[in-house]
C-alpha cells in the first residue's frame, strides 16, 4: 500500500519497494522493519538503505497488527486539569519520550465506569502499555470489571502499572504513603498545639481518600486531638468541593482550630472559602493540605501540606510499564511524603 506523498511531493515508498530494492523476500524486510525477530546483520543494512533511499514511513498500524502492540501508552487519570495529575504526566511524557513512544492521555472525572470504557478502548488500540494514575475505587463492581479486562490484556504481553492503591489488581504499582503522611502532618499538627480539628474529605468511595482520612483521624485518637463526625465534611475532590466543605463546616457549632484539607486543591478552595466569610488563616483556623501541588507555596498564606514528588512518580511508574517482562510478579514501590510546615498553619489562638 503506498505511503502517500513525501515533501516535495516526492512518494513514498512502499514496503514491497523496499523488499525489491534491497533484494530480500518481503517478509525479511517487513521483519527490519517491525522490529520482531533478529535478521542477518548484512540483511538489515541493506533493508535500512534501501528504506532511508526511498523515503519508507512504516504504517503504524499494520506494526501493531504485526508485534501485538503499538509504540503508545495509555494514561487514564481523574482530571488531567488538576494540577497533581498534571505534574505525574509530565514525568510519565518525559520517559515515554525518552523511549520514542507517544502517550495517550484520558480524564475519566472520578467516574469508574468511564475508567473501565477507556481501558477497553485501549486494549483495542494495542495500546503498548496502561498507566491507571490517581486513586482507585472502593468497588467491587469496579474491580471485576476493570480485572476482567486488564488481565487478558496481560496474558497476551500488554503492560499495566498503576499510581495509588487500586485494589484487587494485580500490576506494578507506585505507591504514595497516603496513610502515614497523612499521620505525620496530624502529629506536626498536634504538636503546634491543635486538639479541635476539621476535615474537608473527597468521597470515601476513594482510596486515596480513605487512606488518607484513615491516617490523620488514626493519628489523633490517644493523642488528646479530635475531629468528630459533626466536623468531617464530604465534598466533591475539587477546588469547588474544599470551598463548599469549607462553607459547611463554618455553619456548625464548635469551630476547629485547625482544618485538614485531603488535597491541596481541596485546601485552595477552603481558603478561599475563609476569606469570603472573614475568617482568618492562620489567625482564627489554621489549614493544611496533601500534595505539595506548585501553586501553594505562593498563595497567601502559603499552605503546609505534606511533599509528595509528583514527577518523579510519574517517572517511576512509566519505568514499571517498560519493564522486561522475565517476572511478571508485581512490583511495588513505595513513596514517602514530607511534612512542610508553611505560614498557613500556627499554635491556637486561643479563642
Amino acid at each position: 500500500m503506498a505511503q502517500g506523498p513525501g515533501a516535495g511531493g516526492r512518494a513514498y515508498g512502499t514496503l514491497q519497494d523496499v523488499a525489491r530494492e534491497a533484494g530480500v523476500s518481503l517478509a525479511t524486510a517487513s521483519r527490519v522493519l517491525n522490529g520482531t525477530s533478529q535478521v542477518r546483520a548484512d540483511l538489515r543494512e541493506r533493508v535500512l538503505a534501501a528504506a532511508a533511499d526511498l523515503s519508507y514511513t512504516p504504517n503504524a498500524h499494520a506494526q501493531a497488527l504485526a508485534s501485538s502492540s503499538s509504540k503508545s501508552v495509555g494514561v487514564v487519570c481523574h482530571d488531567v486539569s488538576d494540577p497533581y495529575f498534571a505534574a505525574i504526566a509530565h514525568g510519565v511524557m518525559r520517559t515515554a519520550a525518552e523511549h520514542g513512544m507517544l502517550v495517550m492521555l484520558a480524564s475519566t472525572f472520578h467516574d469508574p465506569a468511564r475508567e473501565v470504557a477507556y481501558v477497553a478502548m485501549l486494549r483495542a488500540q494495542r495500546a503498548r502499555a496502561i498507566l491507571l494514575i490517581g486513586s482507585g475505587f472502593e468497588d467491587r463492581d469496579w474491580e471485576r470489571s476493570m480485572a476482567a479486562e486488564l488481565d487478558p490484556y496481560q496474558r497476551t504481553g500488554g503492560r499495566v502499572a498503576v499510581l495509588s492503591r487500586h485494589r484487587g489488581l494485580k500490576a506494578d504499582a507506585v505507591l504514595p504513603q497516603n496513610r502515614e503522611g497523612a499521620a505525620a502532618l496530624a502529629r506536626a499538627l498536634l504538636d503546634l498545639g491543635h486538639r479541635r480539628f476539621g476535615v474537608l474529605t473527597g468521597p470515601r468511595a476513594l482510596t486515596t481518600v480513605t487512606d488518607r482520612l484513615g491516617g490523620f483521624t488514626g493519628s489523633l485518637t490517644g493523642a488528646g486531638g479530635r475531629a468528630g463526625p459533626e466536623h468531617i465534611v464530604e465534598a466533591a475532590f475539587t477546588r469547588d468541593g474544599g470551598y463548599a466543605a469549607a462553607v459547611e463546616l463554618l455553619r456548625r457549632a464548635d469551630r476547629p482550630t485547625c482544618v485538614f484539607a485531603v488535597s491541596d486543591m481541596m485546601a485552595i478552595g477552603a481558603l478561599a472559602a475563609f476569606r469570603d466569610n472573614g475568617v482568618s488563616v492562620p489567625g482564627d483556623i489554621s489549614l493544611a493540605g496533601f500534595d505539595d501541588i506548585p501553586i501553594v507555596r505562593d498563595l497567601t498564606p502559603a499552605l503546609t501540606t505534606v511533599a509528595l514528588p509528583m514527577d518523579a512518580m510519574g517517572e517511576r511508574v512509566m519505568g514499571l510499564a517498560l519493564r522486561e517482562p522475565a517476572s511478571r510478579r508485581s512490583r511495588v514501590e513505595r513513596v514517602s511524603g514530607e511534612v512542610v510546615l508553611r505560614a498557613s498553619t500556627a499554635p491556637p489562638s486561643g479563642r
